[in-house]
């Protein structure tokens, strides 16, 4: 809870400092971003175990 609170101060104190804009990047973004965590978890998992994923024709596997 501090982490988040320090993080949304440091914003705050930036945006009145230097007269910054907000801009929401969207919840496709955050989509994005935790699509491309899972498979970057799955790749690292799979070599652990000798393994190694392959797309299966989306093209967006991650190496």
């Amino acid at each position: 809870m501090t982490a988040t609170a320090r993080k949304l101060a440091v914003l705050f104190y930036n945006a009145v400092r230097y007269g910054m804009d907000y801009v929401d990047p969207g919840a496709d973004q955050y989509e994005q971003k935790y699509r491309q965590r899972v498979l970057k978890n799955l790749h690292r998992k799979a070599a652990e175990f000798g393994f190694k994923l392959e797309s299966i024709g989306t093209g967006d596997c991650v190496s």
